[in-house]
């Protein structure tokens, strides 16, 4: 089996902070030029980002792309929204999980998969304050654990 050939452009890592992440969909994105460089050159922001379904097509709001610096009039609104391109199965098996409550799209990856621009979407759940704490807490132990074990390698 052949290694892909991945490059991870921009990550969104307070989604596993703030969400229960339940399964995640690779979307291809419709994108302009000077978007699909500035994507290249890894000005993207996924913090804020989220998708919705609407008329049975996948929309994805807030992702912030930096403007290019050469491509003057052709550059478009840095926050605009963005199709995703998903089969009609998945799409149908995302409005599933939307419909039900509680679960939200968000955007976890973007990456280069062959010279193509992908986002990775996951099916996720908002985490409570008490979520979040405990989480914080088994990072601190695993930590913790990890150290006491790298000092008794070293005696």
């Amino acid at each position: 089996m052949a290694k892909e050939d991945i490059k991870i452009v921009a990550q969104n890592k307070k989604a596993g902070h703030d969400y229960f992440i339940e399964d995640t969909y690779e979307a291809g994105i419709v994108l302009t030029g000077t978007e699909v460089k500035s994507v290249r050159m890894g000005k993207v922001n996924l913090k804020d980002g989220f998708a919705r379904i609407v008329n049975n097509e996948v929309y994805l709001y807030n992702m912030h792309i930096s403007p290019y610096e050469k491509g003057n009039i052709f550059n478009k609104d840095p926050l605009r929204t963005r199709k995703l391109l998903l089969n009609r199965h998945e799409i149908n098996k995302l409005m599933g999980y939307v419909t039900q409550k509680g679960y939200t799209l968000i955007p976890t990856k973007v990456y280069l998969k062959h010279g193509l621009i992908k986002i990775e979407i996951a099916v996720a759940v908002g985490k409570k304050l008490y979520d979040k704490r405990e989480a914080v807490a088994k990072k601190d132990a695993k930590r913790e654990i990890e150290k006491h074990f790298k000092e008794r390698q070293y005696i």
